[in-house]
């Protein structure tokens, strides 16, 4: 467990585009504005309610947009039901015939749940999108898998916890997770905070991929694919990476050892415009927290580099940050060199 750093700064955010390699130039207020249009419409005639999300949108990508931020704008994560699933997949992790029937039954379930209340699970908001895009023809797909995040699939063996959604636009294949984008839950008051993040709209594979590990490993949409075990002890990512569209490159793991002196490289692939005077490091060991700026550079080959020396001894858990936003986590243990005294 990442120490000093509560569940909820999985859901910081700032408004920002979502990174969309294929439609970086579309402009997606119309979609954006019907879905804010609908807001509180309710969940009793879905054919009804993508109508109207999508009758005036003239395109398949800003349908599915309107569906999507409506979907992740109007509908709760439900703190009871989510740990109910939580507590049943971690049960049934080694036995995937018992998973599969589970997560069916399941859906039928929190679905009248969420026809009554619009409260539900990760589960359901997938199963639920597919819906809502099938009345607008669009084919939309649920994903199973690993979900990574400071609770969960840290290091290994890993749990399958969570479920997102494949989505195909113009005869190409997307992914996307409208729960991760409708907010997240603040552990020690037990309840949900909606707060959209536009972060994982349509992301790209090998950002989604750092902490959405499928089952079927051919919706990770890449040649080059991690493995899982890659997956679990990779560096922690959060979602203000998404909206930043910063993707870690190294080092590879998330626990690593140094000696005291030693000056350790953070390498990003990171756009022009990040703003490099907000960037700083927050060191958290044992009771102390204090943050530095690192040395910041970019490579010949177009890499952000962040340096940083440790001058003491210990055990630090490392957040890059933007501002006050959370980038990326390490564990970083400093040992003493021999060769040099105290």
């Amino acid at each position: 467990m990442i120490r000093g750093l509560w569940m909820y700064v999985l859901f910081l955010s700032i408004n920002v585009q979502a990174q969309i390699t294929d439609f970086g130039k579309v402009d997606f207020h119309q979609a954006d504005s019907i879905a804010a249009l609908y807001k509180g419409e309710k969940l009793s005639n879905l054919p009804v309610l993508v109508y109207k999300l999508t009758a005036s949108l003239s395109t398949k990508l800003e349908q599915f947009r309107a569906i999507y931020t409506w979907l992740s704008t109007n509908i709760d994560n439900d703190y009871d039901y989510y740990l109910k699933n939580k507590k049943k997949r971690e049960q049934l992790q080694h036995d995937s015939l018992a998973f599969a029937q589970w997560n069916e039954d399941f859906q039928v379930q929190v679905f009248k749940k969420l026809l009554k209340e619009q409260k539900t699970v990760c589960t359901v908001y997938a199963y639920l999108l597919k819906e809502l895009a099938s009345f607008a023809d669009i084919d939309c797909k649920i994903i199973d898998g690993y979900g990574r995040t400071i609770a969960a699939n840290i290091g290994e063996p890993g749990i399958p916890n969570h479920s997102w959604n494949a989505v195909q636009l113009n005869n190409k294949w997307y992914l996307c997770d409208a729960t991760w984008s409708s907010g997240g839950f603040n552990i020690q008051e037990k309840k949900f905070i909606r707060n959209y993040n536009d972060g994982y709209f349509l992301a790209k594979p090998e950002l989604f991929v750092r902490n959405h590990y499928p089952l079927d490993t051919a919706w990770i949409l890449m040649y080059d694919k991690p493995s899982l075990g890659e997956f679990l002890t990779a560096p922690l990512i959060y979602k203000s990476a998404f909206n930043y569209h910063i993707t870690p490159v190294s080092p590879k793991v998330m626990k690593m050892q140094l000696t005291k002196g030693e000056t350790i490289t953070f390498l990003f692939k990171a756009p022009d415009s990040i703003p490099l005077d907000d960037i700083q490091l927050e060191l958290i060991s044992e009771n102390n927290i204090h943050t530095v700026k690192p040395d910041i550079l970019r490579t010949q080959e177009g890499l952000l580099a962040l340096k940083y020396s440790f001058v003491t001894t210990g055990y630090y858990d490392v957040h890059i940050k933007i501002g006050d936003n959370y980038i990326v986590s390490y564990t970083i243990q400093v040992k003493k060199n021999k060769s040099i005294p105290e």
